[in-house]
């Protein structure tokens, strides 16, 4: 009952896909998602070439089982990096990315047997991505962490059912085994969770981090649209509360100290910052400024999920954090959604 196209596609023992958060999805949760019977995505979009090419080693010795690797078109070196992901189409099994990739990049992809799985919040993108090539999509509703859409999950997923031809996974407020047999009700192909992940006992996220998770409850969880002008969910925090104070001026501001904290961390040159953020305004309603704070608001999360600074930092969240109190490894989180999983299954069916 829980084989579907994602475990025959993928490789993986259960439906579930665990996604690449910037500076989470290390090798390590990845291999301990991936090992548990999920499907783990690297986060390559927040690494460097030479560094994606280490953790992609470094993630082949930890598990015997194939993962997906997440990057962005508009990365600095990413022509590079596609090649380093194509080199490694033994064990890469997927690759995820927003909207960037074009038909061609796609169609070498799908050529070395890798499949893309695009993240799309909307109809239109998803339709898209199915017209470009994807051979997969994950649609996630208006509960889920980072940027988000206004529309609900349990709306937006039949929307895209109905309008596609190619499995669907669903994202956006799941964690557990009912979720996963309300989306296969639904007709999707699998589910994908993110912040169910990052609060489990292997996430690399700070002690602190975590205990900010989960002690948040679902009205400490706010949409901000002044982080770059794009709708993003996180954890309500002092940072938050100022650049929700933050005017037209202060946004500039804070669009320069993005600029220069990015260039600072990555050791990118200010013409790579700038053509980073130019090539993020040709993907949507930016402006440079905007696409400034969005390039470089990874920046500002890893403040909070790698240094554990829960007050200057940023911290990206699903809403179903809200509901989640405990931090479970990796295989007691799988073990659990597949046992309740069936059991639901199984009342169902009588």
């Amino acid at each position: 009952m829980l084989a579907t196209p994602l475990t025959q596609r993928l490789g993986c023992r259960l439906p579930v896909i665990q996604t690449a958060m910037g500076w989470i999805a290390t090798p390590a949760l990845v291999a301990a998602s991936s090992n548990a019977g999920a499907f783990g995505f690297l986060a390559g979009a927040v690494m460097r070439p030479a560094e994606l090419g280490e953790a992609i080693a470094l993630l082949r010795d930890l598990t015997p089982h194939g993962f997906g690797v997440n990057f962005h078109s508009f990365q600095p070196g990413a022509a590079e990096i596609v090649e380093i992901i194509l080199a490694h189409r033994d064990r890469v099994r997927a690759v995820s990315f927003g909207r960037g990739p074009d038909a061609a990049m796609i169609a070498r992809f799908r050529d070395a047997g890798i499949l893309c799985i695009p993240t799309v919040g909307a109809v239109k993108h998803a339709e898209k991505m199915a017209a470009l090539g994807c051979e997969m999509i994950t649609v996630q509703g208006g509960e889920g962490g980072g940027h988000t859409g206004a529309v609900a999950t349990t709306v937006l997923l039949p929307q895209v059912l109905d309008a596609v031809d190619v499995p669907v996974v669903a994202a956006g407020g799941f964690a557990d085994g009912r979720g996963l047999v309300a989306a296969l009700a639904y007709g999707a192909a699998g589910i994908a969770m993110g912040t169910r992940f990052l609060m489990t006992s292997d996430s690399p996220v700070p002690a602190a981090a975590k205990a900010a998770y989960t002690a948040a409850g679902t009205g400490e969880i706010a949409v901000s649209t002044k982080i770059d002008g794009l709708p993003q969910r996180m954890i309500v925090n002092p940072l938050l509360r100022r650049i929700e104070a933050s005017g037209r001026i202060g946004m500039g501001m804070r669009a320069v100290e993005a600029g220069l904290a990015m260039k600072r961390q990555t050791g990118m040159t200010w013409r790579e910052v700038l053509a980073a953020a130019r090539a993020m305004t040709s993907h949507g309603d930016l402006s440079l400024a905007q696409a400034m704070m969005a390039a470089a608001a990874p920046m500002l999360i890893q403040r909070a999920v790698v240094a554990g600074d829960t007050r200057n930092g940023l911290m990206a969240t699903g809403l179903v954090a809200g509901r989640l109190r405990d931090l479970p490894s990796c295989a007691e989180l799988v073990g659990r959604i597949e046992k309740d999983a069936r059991g639901r299954i199984a009342a169902l069916t009588g």
